[in-house]
């Protein structure tokens, strides 16, 4: 067998799932797992008179916006998501502590034969917008959710 084939499995991207304070919500779409370092860019001349541009790592990495996609509850009221996302409505970020209603969670991969293969651990993350499907008298399609969560880091741990 040549050597240049690949020697794992890929990465079947629809197993799974959001799990955060000890719920596990089951998701139809995850977006902006990206991690990013922070550039920074210097514009000098050298001694010849030309421009240079000479790019450098910054200080921190980039936080996207964490985009997931889930079939709608069918109790807004009743569900995790809907609770936090109406608490931070209500009563804001309250007290000095920032852990307040910032919460730590992880998108969590699976192989097909679901062991776990991967995991992206985001930090301080909070939902800025929950945004529900059109719905129409001709549709035969499920509801959908698509909540935006605010992080301020994420990380692949597997």
């Amino acid at each position: 067998m040549p050597n240049d084939l690949i020697a794992t499995d890929p990465i079947v991207a629809q197993n799974f799932y959001l799990e955060i304070s000890g719920e596990n919500i089951v998701l139809s779409g995850v977006s902006g797992l990206d991690v990013e370092h922070d550039v920074v860019t210097i514009q000098q001349v050298g001694k010849d008179g030309k421009a240079q541009s000479v790019k450098t790592r910054g200080n921190a990495l980039k936080a996207n916006d964490i985009t997931i996609t889930r079939m709608a509850p069918m109790n807004a009221m009743e569900d995790p998501i809907w609770k936090w996302f109406a608490s931070i409505r209500d009563k804001g970020f309250t007290g000095m502590a920032r852990d307040t209603n910032r919460k730590n969670g992880s998108i969590v991969l699976f192989d097909t034969a679901f062991t776990e293969i991967g995991r992206f651990n985001f930090y301080n993350g909070w939902p800025s917008k929950l945004a529900t499907d059109a719905v129409s008298t001709d549709s035969n399609e499920a509801v959908k959710e698509t909540i935006t969560l605010v992080i301020e880091r994420l990380e692949r741990v597997k």
